[in-house]
């Protein structure tokens, strides 16, 4: 069984070595999928996954992890700007404590406030169009939520 882990030094310490992160960024219709290298250094978006059932959900998931051989799992977790957790956060919660019953990877929340402004505007000043922006922004905000992980990461090893 998979284990939460909040204290993202408690993660770091959790994700074997030389392995790759996944990244998540869990919307009602979609799940935005990005990926790390093997040294933690960068996120790369991957693709979305059109949700439909959980099961469906995870089995799409579970099949890229196996395929990149991932270590651990960092979640986008939508606070509100405040700070607060809205129906949005528990419902990642929820994902999260559902997806440690199907995994033994550690999984971690990354706060996800502003990662899907940020994408929006590197996809405008790529100069992508409209209907190509609304294809990608929820890889691409996933890559945006893992990038924050990973940094964070790099300085604590540093640290």
């Amino acid at each position: 069984m998979g284990e939460i882990i909040d204290d993202i030094a408690g993660f770091a310490t959790a994700v074997a070595p030389m392995q790759a992160l996944v990244g998540l960024d869990l919307g009602t219709k979609t799940i935005g999928v990005a990926v790390s290298d093997r040294l933690l250094g960068s996120a790369t978006p991957l693709e979305t996954i059109k949700r439909s059932k959980f099961t469906q959900d995870v089995a799409a998931l579970m099949a890229i992890m196996k395929e990149r051989e991932i270590g651990g799992i960092v979640l986008g977790l939508p606070r509100n700007m405040d700070g607060s957790e809205g129906p949005r956060a528990q419902s990642t919660r929820a994902f999260a404590r559902n997806l440690t019953r199907l995994t033994e990877l550690p999984i971690t929340f990354w706060d996800e406030r502003l990662s899907t402004v940020a994408a929006e505007k590197a996809l405008l000043e790529a100069d992508t169009t409209r209907k190509r922006r609304a294809e990608v922004i929820d890889h691409v905000a996933a890559a945006y939520i893992l990038q924050g992980a990973l940094d964070r990461l790099r300085h604590l090893r540093l640290g």
